[in-house]
């Protein structure tokens, strides 16, 4: 089998909320293909879908009734700048990391929608 395009596609109950978040995050735009679906292209290509579901329940990290399934690691080289990014597009800090400028480091965030992900050094 070839895989010709690979897309990561996040549920969410608030298309605009999630797809301007991530657009932001990955420096390229929202496009609102339709009321059920938002894409976010970066230099021309897609590269994550979102799907309207308007009874999404967000992950409870690290414990609770809705486990986390799935999560996205984004390995930056700043990771006190991204921070501050992440946070100024509507993320939330769940985990801080032990020391940010360590050599390796790692924060645990939650999107608009409550989909965890972790911005990080290695």
């Amino acid at each position: 089998m070839k895989i010709k395009r690979q897309i990561i596609v996040f549920d969410a109950a608030d298309l605009a909320a999630e797809s301007a978040f991530w657009a932001g995050m990955l420096s390229g735009r929202a496009v609102a293909d339709d009321d059920g679906w938002h894409s976010v292209l970066v230099d021309g290509e897609w590269r994550m879908g979102f799907q309207l579901a308007p009874n999404h329940v967000p992950p409870a990290w690290p414990d609770g009734v809705q486990q986390q399934q799935i999560h996205l690691d984004l390995h930056v080289g700043a990771l006190r700048a991204a921070h501050e990014e992440a946070i100024s597009l509507g993320a939330r800090l769940l985990k801080p990391a032990d020391d940010l400028e360590a050599a390796e480091a790692f924060q645990v965030y939650a999107d608009p929608a409550g989909h965890l992900f972790c911005l990080g050094r290695h």
